[in-house]
């Protein structure tokens, strides 16, 4: 595939993403509203602008440091950081209000990057994770403005894929940006693999391992009000075909646990369908939402937004969803710089190499399936030396690869530089 027909296949597709967006609005309104920015139709922002994209909340979460260190760094500039979930939307504003401007990401289409990029006039973009965008990144290119992809990461999945389908576009795209900063060696050496300039590509770490986690002090004493001493168990950022796997283990064994296990859907769209599959099972829970204090329920939905450091803080034990299903896990280094005990199922490929090393280090439990991730649990309710241990050994292993934000600001700091000498 070349950009032509990745352009021409984008402009066919134009009425059928409104649509969905149109769909998805149907459980939550606000992927309706602002649509007119995913297309460009944005006011002009007169000010200097380093353009940061996000795609929702776990990327947005883990570019906190580096927005910070930027806003120190750079205070004539004003950040711009797009997504784009609503649920990005709001932990952006809940967090800095009105101190970072947020726009939705533009579709990737021709027309509608260059009006976008137009209006904002950027002097730097910085890409997270796996945002590779070809019409965007050649329009930034075609203006003379700076791009880099920051905490990239290619898994032999995600390679295998974009040799297969669309080499020559993926290469060209990547030597259109300028620099390319990997979370480690081994997804260096893919996107070298794949046609990435050996001079373009860095290994900076990963910056979140630079996450400094603070949960709010209230919203942790309005925890405890619920939990009420209890042991407590937090299935995090769970995808749809987890819940009943959980919930189904969990009536073979809950004789055997006395805690109160907290289900945190990773979308909030799912809240309602994963009550309901724990009221049908005769089983009993209480919405975070709706209670205020002590809950004698077998299970909490936690069905509050920007909370999950506060469910973090207040766990005994953490497994991090995404990893009983084919999604590929989710980020297991927040409950490590708690010096939680972490337990996650088979399928890590999108922290493969942070999942390897936490369990390198004894800082994790890895399970094959809802059965074993039970057992596992009551086993660590029962030994606390042990939980510790796994908690502890987590959190040193996070803090031995701090580093990488101090390692990206010295390279943006570079790139605006010649962007100021062009």
């Amino acid at each position: 595939m070349n950009k032509a027909l990745y352009s021409l296949i984008g402009y066919l597709l134009l009425p059928v993403m409104l649509l969905r967006l149109f769909i998805k609005s149907i459980k939550v309104p606000a992927y309706r509203k602002r649509i007119s920015e995913r297309l460009g139709f944005i006011n002009e922002i007169p000010v200097p602008i380093i353009w940061i994209h996000c795609v929702s909340v776990g990327e947005f979460r883990a570019s906190i440091p580096l927005i910070d260190a930027l806003i120190k760094q750079h205070p004539a500039h004003r950040i711009l950081v797009s997504t784009t979930t609503p649920t990005g939307s709001d932990a952006l504003k809940q967090h800095y209000s009105n101190e970072v401007l947020h726009l939705y990401f533009p579709f990737d289409l021709g027309f509608i990057v260059k009006r976008y990029i137009n209006k904002i006039k950027p002097d730097l973009c910085i890409l997270m994770e796996t945002e590779i965008w070809p019409n965007l990144i050649y329009a930034l290119k075609q203006k003379h403005i700076p791009s880099i992809l920051i905490n990239a990461r290619m898994s032999e999945r995600s390679l295998e894929k974009y040799q297969k389908f669309a080499s020559n576009l993926v290469n060209e795209t990547l030597n259109n940006l300028s620099i390319i900063a990997t979370q480690n060696q081994n997804s260096a050496n893919r996107f070298i693999l794949l046609g990435a300039q050996k001079d373009k590509v860095i290994n900076a770490g990963n910056i979140k391992f630079d996450l400094n986690p603070q949960a709010d002090t209230l919203t942790i004493n309005a925890l405890k009000k619920i939990t009420n001493d209890r042991l407590v168990v937090t299935f995090a950022s769970t995808h749809e075909g987890e819940e009943r796997q959980i919930v189904d283990s969990f009536l073979k064994y809950q004789d055997s646990i006395d805690a109160l296990l907290i289900i945190v859907p990773r979308h909030p769209e799912r809240f309602n369908e994963v009550e309901k599959l724990v009221n049908h099972s005769n089983l009993t829970i209480a919405r975070r939402s709706r209670v205020k204090s002590t809950t004698s329920a077998q299970f909490l939905l936690g069905d509050s937004m920007g909370e999950m450091m506060s469910y973090f803080e207040i766990s005994d034990i953490i497994f991090m969803g995404g990893s009983l299903n084919d999604t590929g896990g989710h980020n297991m280094l927040e409950p490590a710089a708690l010096s939680k005990p972490i337990i996650f199922g088979p399928t890590v490929f999108n922290f493969a190499e942070i999942s390897s090393e936490l369990l390198n280090n004894q800082g994790a439990i890895q399970v094959q399936n809802s059965d074993q991730l039970l057992t596992e649990i009551i086993q660590l309710l029962t030994d606390q030396k042990k939980s510790d241990q796994l908690g502890k050994n987590a959190n040193q292993y996070f803090k031995s690869k701090q580093g990488a934000v101090n390692n990206l600001t010295n390279q943006i700091n570079l790139l605006l530089n010649q962007k100021n000498n062009y």
